[in-house]
């Protein structure tokens, strides 16, 4: 029995449980690149779609995924609830991907015409960190508007209906209200914050699985690759495997900018900005050292 914790060079009967947002991730996915790589390692995948981060890294925290994507915020939150976060890499900014929208006869001109209204964003989601940093921008406190929280379906019900007067929203929610309700773009994260894309794992798995967390990283950063020179037909794929309409995919994919990176010090200090903005709005209740999530990866 004691030899048996001692994992042997090629582990059979491994598994990779990814939990996914509308991303690249669901490309993987649907071309199944993944699955035949990881074949020959006998490593078994199982894939979830999440909505939003926050509940991806609850899935995380009680063990029942091993790898997702994620924006800047929600692993912030997680870290500081004690899950077992690892940061495995990064993509480069996309600043354009997320936006404060209006409806489109609104009378809210400028960022300072939020104050006192009912903004929905998600709760705990890189969006949250966006409209703090935008309303301090803007002379602004965080408190200044009335915060909804409202997942993505259910924020876009209560924008269309005019109960809330403002929505905080990533693409391809953000592009699918442009196109299809002609939501008005107050102010997207371009100048305000960074808006990174986090790939994740558990500091258990990634310690004891690297070489499926290099390989699935491999595999996305071909993605990334060939994403940058093919946006009609990726708008195409995603299209379906979305289920959106393409001028609305068409939307999204033409202002993302691909690339995926290794975690780096400066990356993580990015993330630690993060944490202590939240720390001192009382959205955390402890400080956090990000750098406790790099898994030792930064050597």
């Amino acid at each position: 029995a004691g030899l048996a914790t001692f994992p042997a060079p090629a582990q059979t009967g491994r598994v990779l449980r990814i939990g996914h947002q509308k991303g690249l991730l669901s490309v993987l996915k649907g071309r199944g690149t993944l699955e035949q790589r990881l074949a020959p390692l006998g490593v078994k995948l199982t894939w979830t779609e999440f909505t939003a981060g926050p509940v991806q890294l609850e899935a995380l925290n009680v063990g029942s995924i091993d790898f997702g994507d994620v924006g800047e915020a929600p692993p912030i939150f997680a870290q500081a609830a004690g899950a077992p976060l690892a940061y495995v890499a990064a993509t480069r900014p996309r600043p354009a991907l997320e936006a404060v929208i209006v409806p489109p006869g609104s009378a809210i001109k400028t960022v300072a015409d939020l104050k006192g209204k009912k903004v929905a964003y998600n709760k705990g989601s890189n969006v949250q960190y966006f409209l703090a940093r935008l309303l301090e921008k803007h002379g602004l406190k965080y408190g200044d508007v009335q915060s909804v929280f409202l997942p993505p379906a259910d924020a876009r019900a209560a924008f269309e209906k005019g109960s809330v007067d403002a929505w905080v929203i990533w693409d391809p929610f953000l592009a699918a209200a442009e196109v299809t309700l002609g939501a008005r773009v107050l102010a997207d994260a371009q100048g305000v914050v960074n808006n990174r894309g986090y790939y994740f794992s558990s500091l258990d798995y990634a310690n004891r699985n690297d070489d499926v967390i290099k390989l699935v990283i491999d595999e996305l950063n071909k993605v990334d690759q060939w994403a940058g020179g093919h946006r009609d037909d990726l708008a195409k794929e995603l299209s379906g495997l979305w289920g959106l309409p393409k001028p609305v995919v068409d939307k999204s994919v033409a202002r993302t900018v691909y690339g995926t990176t290794p975690i780096t010090r400066a990356i993580l200090q990015e993330q630690q900005v993060i944490a202590d903005t939240f720390f001192e709005l009382k959205l955390i209740p402890k400080k956090i050292n990000v750098l406790d999530a790099a898994a030792g990866r930064l050597g």
